[in-house]
């Protein structure tokens, strides 16, 4: 069995696959500061927890946005699995061609989700919505040629920027509002967060099409933790909750 963990700033995201499918997976939060051995038992623990054997993990593939934890999780892995982890980083095999002026710059995370939308939807113009610590989109044409993208702040974050920076303002349960027009303060807050997501998706997949798609319109496709807080709206061809997991699953298949 794959243990795939995308380390992001927000929460650890792990799957473990089963051959092709995704029969476990879990979240944690992210602790900059996490030693090897919390995150060892951590990951062993969720495994057992969950009636999986930790000696049955043959291999590991993982990505991260989180510097600090890069060498914590190597240990951890060398540690509770004797394995040498699969690091999606610069160098390896990717199936894309990166048209960042500096590929370097390009989140492994955002790597890893191009990787997997190009695979469901080969031959197809994509734009993809990944709704996690970060708002962040993508395009990847036909060729699979990774065109870039745009970053925003996530929900979660501007959430929290109106509660820290703001005298009066609560923090709020994020959930899709009953309507637009909220009639407390904490209505006025959830229709401004959720709004502002699906107003934001709507424009940029619009300037995307004209700027990069439009001989042939892009499929949009949304994947992230808050991805489900969006699908009344119709604004996805698709959701995807788990495209980073399944695209860590691909990257390591190329590189063996």
């Amino acid at each position: 069995m794959l243990l795939c963990l995308d380390i992001g700033n927000t929460t650890v995201h792990g799957g473990i696959f089963d051959g092709e499918d995704i029969a476990l997976h879990f979240r944690r939060a992210s602790e900059p500061r996490s030693s090897s051995d919390e995150l060892g038992l951590f990951l062993a623990g969720v495994l057992r927890e969950n009636n999986f054997d930790p000696s049955n993990i043959s291999h590991i593939a993982l990505c991260s946005v989180v510097p600090s934890l890069l060498h914590s999780i190597r240990n951890a892995c060398y540690k509770y699995f004797e394995i040498e982890p699969f690091v999606l980083q610069a160098g390896v095999k990717t199936g894309l061609k990166i048209k960042y002026r500096n590929p370097l710059e390009v989140g492994a995370d955002r790597i890893a989700t191009a990787i997997a939308a190009s695979d469901l939807h080969q031959g197809e113009n994509l734009i993809t919505v990944d709704f996690g610590t970060a708002t962040t989109f993508c395009a990847v044409n036909s060729r699979k040629e990774y065109l870039g993208g745009a970053i925003l702040p996530g929900i979660a974050i501007s959430m929290e920027s109106l509660e820290d920076r703001t005298a009066k303002l609560p923090s709020v349960e994020i959930v899709e509002p009953a309507a637009a027009i909220g009639r407390s303060t904490e209505e006025s807050i959830q229709a401004g967060l959720f709004y502002s997501q699906v107003g934001t998706v709507r424009e940029l997949a619009d300037q995307f099409t004209k700027e990069a798609f439009k001989d042939h319109p892009p499929l949009l496709l949304g994947t992230g933790g808050y991805t489900r807080l969006f699908q009344d709206e119709k604004l996805f061809d698709h959701i995807y909750p788990n495209l980073v997991l399944s695209g860590l699953y691909l990257a390591f298949h190329m590189n063996q």
